[in-house]
């Protein structure tokens, strides 16, 4: 039982006994108690006034005296204004944390002890570009989550949308064939994802000289944008796609498969997988069935030209269209098609879309779409809406090959690692193999901590620097932490020093150690608050918070030199326990923590 519950259910006796009243729960208002104040727990009084029919100060001070006298674990209190200040008593930490010390799996529920199913998809890349900077964002925050909510108990299906079909596939597919010289990643000895990436800012490139070449000609550049050859050239391509033409076919299965294998690399590197890939070329012919069901239900309206629209304006949206006038379908489609076969193959009770807020109409949209073809399940759908991510230099853009590529930042994040390591000595003690790990752990978990300690729905500025700092709210800094504290219990261990897990019953805690004491009580609650919000900020802020605090009594304070065998003894336990919350908590971010560094 942690200290609000306890001094809840005290409370309720307190005012039982005083005032011959119950009063409903939400009335008993606790909270832990500010740090410039003296005291554990807070109790604001004012909801409580008309029970008393006292003032604020009367009210806490009765109550503060009948807990004093009649509760052991409580040591004494102060009243400022309406707020009573509870100071606990140090049996009752030493009691929280033997509870701790107990339990295997801390702060982690059972998998699948709600027996509900939430499927969470993340990443959804296009095949015609590398992961980028952007990406990556989406990635964590994918997995992370997926994390957080097996700590909650729930059955997880993690998942992936390739979008690989569409216009902008089409693009890079035709550069290349017009200015490709039939190049290869093995002729080239570029990653597959970076070279079709490639063709795609050479389209581009070529599509906008041929507007100022129209526009040049009297061409209006309006109507130029539409009518330049090179994208006729690639809805051409589209058409021929979609009606099957095997040139087109063989083209796109071996560009796409090139592009896969280069995202299986980036995966492995960020240490993220999926239960299973869904490929929008499979998704898009049954989101055309769900549009002609829909037809035929009156749902949607075919216009003259032949495209399907559906009519949200009712609803406070707009129309929106479904199938092109050609018979071709939009991302919406593709979207209705796969949502359905997700239901149908897992009857999820959730399903979070990890998708940015540049989409966040478009899940609107989606959701109002599938309730109005029947589907009670679209209100179970969440669409986790997460800001962009900004570098120093400004936005980025696919088109014009100004993205930072996943690839490429992960390198510069290990290097930054590795230098900065270097300098201060960090691997002085470590073999080559040894410190090789080390700083591929420090260098991504320095990229994830500084991305998922943010708020995700904040945009954010990454600065790869700044992320790598071994005294700031870093994955180094935790990271360094974890491997402080595994040395000092190797010693201990080498010194034969507490080898039980025992806590002694007779010791006073200090201020700083019940502090830790505290933190290490909130982990459930934290987990909890994370699954709930979809924010694994909460979980990067509160270990941050923890490694911070031990840093503080770490200076204070000594472990092995401590000559009261008892202190001593507490000392160790509470090491072991801070160590091992920060190593579940760093795994719910995706981050390894090192044994030494």
């Amino acid at each position: 039982m942690n200290a609000d519950k306890f001094i809840i259910d005290k409370l309720n006796e307190a005012i039982q006994s005083l005032y011959n009243a119950q009063v409903p729960q939400n009335f008993i208002q606790v909270q832990r108690t500010n740090r410039e104040f003296e005291g554990d727990v807070t109790l604001v009084t004012f909801s409580l006034l008309k029970t008393s029919r006292k003032s604020p100060e009367q009210t806490a001070n009765e109550l503060g005296n009948w807990l004093q006298t009649n509760v052991s674990e409580v040591e004494r209190f102060n009243v400022i204004k309406g707020f009573l200040n509870i100071k606990l008593q140090s049996s009752f930490w030493l009691s929280e944390l033997q509870c701790i010390v107990n339990k295997d799996n801390y702060g982690v529920k059972p998998a699948n002890s709600l027996g509900q199913r939430v499927m969470v998809e993340y990443s959804s890349p296009n095949t015609n570009k590398p992961l980028h900077m952007g990406h990556i964002r989406n990635i964590l925050l994918g997995w992370s989550v997926s994390q957080i909510l097996k700590a909650n108990g729930y059955d997880v299906v993690m998942v992936n949308l390739v979008n690989d079909r569409g216009i902008h596939i089409c693009k890079s597919m035709l550069a290349w064939q017009k200015f490709g010289n039939g190049e290869t990643p093995e002729s080239s000895g570029k990653k597959g994802d970076h070279l079709v990436g490639e063709y795609y800012v050479r389209f581009d490139k070529e599509y906008k000289a041929q507007i100022n070449q129209l526009v040049k000609q009297g061409v209006g550049k309006e109507e130029a944008e539409k009518k330049v050859p090179i994208l006729l050239e690639a809805q051409e391509m589209l058409r021929r796609w979609e009606a099957k033409d095997l040139e087109i076919i063989k083209l796109w299965e071996t560009m796409n498969g090139w592009v896969y294998r280069g995202f299986d690399i980036t995966y492995e590197r960020l240490g993220v997988l999926f239960d299973k890939t869904y490929y929008e070329s499979d998704t898009y012919l049954l989101g055309k069935d769900l549009v002609e069901r829909g037809l035929a239900k009156g749902v949607f309206v075919k216009k003259d030209d032949g495209s399907v629209w559906v009519d949200l304006t009712a609803d406070g949206l707009d129309q929106k269209l479904l199938l092109r006038s050609d018979g071709t379908s939009v991302y919406m489609t593709q979207d209705l098609g796969t949502a359905q076969q997700r239901f149908d193959e897992y009857h999820f009770n959730k399903h979070v879309y990890v998708v940015g807020n540049e989409q966040n109409y478009h899940f609107q949209v989606l959701m109002l779409i599938l309730k109005k073809l029947g589907n009670a399940w679209a209100d179970d759908i969440y669409h986790l809406s997460y800001g962009m991510v900004e570098l120093p230099e400004g936005k980025m853009k696919s088109r014009e090959g100004t993205v930072v590529d996943a690839d490429d930042l992960i390198d510069e994040m290990v290097n930054t690692a590795r230098s900065m390591s270097e300098e201060l000595g960090k691997f002085d003690e470590l073999t080559a193999a040894d410190a090789y790990k080390v700083i591929n752990m420090i260098g991504l978990g320095a990229l994830k901590y500084f991305i998922l300690k943010v708020d995700p729905k904040k945009t954010m500025l990454f600065d790869p620097k700044e992320s790598i700092d071994f005294n700031g709210n870093t994955g180094s800094f935790i990271q360094y932490t974890h491997a402080r504290i595994k040395s000092v219990l190797r010693k201990a261990a080498e010194l034969e020093l507490s080898a039980d897990n025992r806590l002694p019953e007779a010791i006073q805690l200090n201020d700083k150690e019940t502090e830790l004491v505290k933190i290490l009580t909130n982990f459930p609650e934290i987990v909890s608050q994370a699954g709930d919000n979809y924010s694994p900020a909460l979980i990067a802020n509160y270990i941050y918070d923890l490694a911070k605090t031990f840093n503080q009594f770490y200076q204070d304070y000594s472990i092995l030199k401590e000559q009261d065998k008892n202190i001593q003894k507490f000392r160790i336990i509470l090491s072991r326990q801070i160590v091992r919350v920060i190593k579940q908590g760093m795994l719910l971010l995706g981050i390894t923590v090192p044994e030494k560094m």
